[in-house]
């Protein structure tokens, strides 16, 4: 079968790969449909991803068709489309034991401490395929990124009606920030890039949940005139809850000085440097500081049913894709500063199953 491989930071190729052996009982086979690029992939083509190690198969969010099942599978079939959940866990560690797998101290991510779904069929767990009857291939790739909204906020435990400014609006962000509107929360988005701006628009505009949008121009950063703009579409209030989904340093040190007093910051972009914060006035509010990593299952069961409802839909955000043949060269282009990339995917070339209704 036909797969790709980063040997290298820039160095991605098409490879040909054997074929892999059939599931075994509890397993099922996925024929790839969809591969989702996201920042994780972003960061290891540069070179520039913690915990990863050359050569490696990228893809974590995947879609696909299920083509075989092993013994003892249930609930899935030949032809369903399917989302993939990347996170494969022990199950033994105290996390685990916990039911917090998301965060298990022995995890493998696909694509990237194990090799991922960047190829043509893929063997997994079928705990770790869901069912995603309803959806196109091109909506189930994009699940994987809600569910990482759907656990930040979860972790947050908002409440309707409360006031939640994200910063940042790429993927994560704006996953961030439709899970909460899903909720009930009204929501301000600050996002200085003028491109993702406009995917915002397109996704926030059909939605029929109540909410509120904000569009900045400012770095999604603590400035005197952001965090004003924030509180004037609040009423005058700060927000009790903040979603860094930037992965800056700067934006996300800055963001400590954004909720209001006994308010919650949640530290959804990951940082591989130091984060630092004002001791004083961070005790002074007596703010709540929660980390939100990966995503669980149920988070995948919220996500698929709000899309199945038709409260969430993520298409809009695919604004780049390429077939096989082209897409190492389409990749690099995607990166060049100014495509306006915000969701590219790895579309393989498959006639589509019929699928089960």
């Amino acid at each position: 079968m036909q797969a790709f491989v980063l040997s290298a930071p820039e160095r991605l190729a098409a490879v040909d790969l054997a074929a892999p052996a059939a599931p075994g009982p509890g397993q099922v086979m996925v024929r790839v449909a969809r591969v989702g690029v996201c920042g994780t992939d972003i960061h290891s083509y540069h070179g520039r991803q913690p915990f990863f190690a050359y050569p490696r198969r990228l893809g974590h969010e995947l879609s696909g068709w299920v083509e075989s099942v092993g013994a003892d599978v249930v609930g899935l079939a030949v032809g369903d489309v399917v989302a993939v959940e990347p996170y494969l866990q022990c199950r033994q560690c105290g996390a685990c034991r916990l039911g917090r797998y998301n965060c298990c101290e022995n995890l493998q991510v696909l694509g990237v401490h194990i090799d991922g779904g960047m190829c043509e069929r893929i063997c997994l767990p079928a705990a770790k395929v869901h069912r995603a009857d309803g959806l196109t291939v091109d909506q189930a790739v994009l699940v994987e990124t809600l569910a990482v909204g759907a656990h930040s906020v979860g972790r947050a435990q908002l409440a309707p009606g409360e006031a939640v400014l994200v910063a940042g609006g790429g993927p994560i962000g704006l996953a961030v920030a439709l899970l909460a509107l899903a909720v009930g929360a009204r929501v301000a988005l600050l996002e200085p890039d003028a491109s993702r701006r406009a995917v915002a628009t397109r996704v926030l505009a059909g939605l029929a949940v109540p909410g509120s949008w904000l569009g900045s121009q400012a770095p999604p950063a603590a400035t005197e005139a952001a965090a004003a703009a924030v509180r004037e579409r609040f009423d005058g209030e700060a927000p009790t809850c903040v979603f860094d989904a930037t992965g800056r340093r700067a934006a996300m040190e800055a963001s400590f000085a954004l909720p209001a007093a006994a308010g919650r910051l949640v530290l959804v972009g990951f940082q591989a440097d130091r984060v630092s914060f004002a001791n004083p006035e961070f005790h002074r509010r007596e703010l709540a500081v929660l980390s939100s990593r990966n995503s669980t299952a149920a988070d995948f069961g919220t996500v698929l049913a709000l899309m199945r409802a038709g409260l969430v839909d993520a298409a809009a955000w695919i604004t780049h894709r390429a077939t096989p043949d082209a897409f190492p060269p389409s990749l690099a282009e995607w990166l060049v500063p100014g495509s306006g990339l915000f969701k590219g995917v790895l579309a393989w070339d498959a006639a589509v199953p019929r699928s089960r209704s």
